[in-house]
């Protein structure tokens, strides 16, 4: 199985490489700086440069050929104004979806966040955030072409994870460790009976491959 990561060399991704490749899997990462390259190779990914907020649907759709998953987990990060919420955030999802879609890639995982929704209010950058979000994730849930499934953590953690969490259509408010997103999200590419979902996450008392059975009614 080949799979594609888009923001490679973000704190999930790098997790998540590292999982997919002690796995078995061909794993890719889609990097905009070359300097970042080894960290993907140490974690047993193929580095692909590409820059998303510039890239055409048809060069992302090159990259795509041939990948069984293709995986979001770019994000513009905490530090970025307003502008990169909506090409980062937003547009190089969109962009992602579209490629996936026209490759003919048809599993699909959007890494989104707790409280993304395309009508929030306000006007702080984490509003616009939160509207950027929301927009990306119900772009995604048109694309016919696509087994989606729309994963949404709440506040990140760099803490060791636990593989304890709760996976849930709503869940409420809490905390995850990166760790442990990561290992959701493992388990996500390998169970396609969660197509279609979109899932909260947050710290809990139950292992991680218990929750995700569970969510896809194993």
């Amino acid at each position: 199985m080949r799979i594609v990561i888009a923001g490679g060399h973000g704190r999930i991704a790098l997790r998540l490489e590292r999982l997919l490749a002690a796995r078995g899997y061909e794993v890719a990462g889609i990097i905009r700086d070359l300097e970042q390259g080894d960290d993907l190779r140490e974690a047993g990914a193929e580095p692909v440069l590409c820059d998303l907020e510039s890239a055409t649907v048809e060069h992302v759709a090159g990259i795509l050929q041939g990948a069984d998953v293709a995986v979001f987990a770019a994000g513009a990060g905490p530090g970025s104004g307003v502008e990169r919420k909506h090409t980062v955030d937003r547009g190089a999802a969109v962009l992602f979806a579209d490629a996936a879609e026209r490759a003919r890639v048809s599993r699909f995982l959007m890494v989104s966040s707790m409280g993304a929704d395309a009508h929030h209010e306000g006007d702080e950058v984490f509003d616009v955030y939160l509207r950027a979000k929301g927009e990306a994730d119900d772009h995604v849930r048109t694309r016919l072409g696509l087994e989606w499934t729309v994963l949404r953590p709440g506040s990140l953690l760099d803490d060791a994870g636990t593989g304890q969490v709760r996976l849930e259509a709503r869940t409420g408010r809490g905390a995850v460790p990166r760790d442990d997103v990561a290992a959701v999200l493992a388990e996500l590419v390998e169970t396609p009976a969660t197509a279609g979902l979109t899932l909260e996450l947050v710290s809990g008392a139950t292992p991680v491959g218990v929750a995700v059975k569970a969510v896809a009614g194993n």
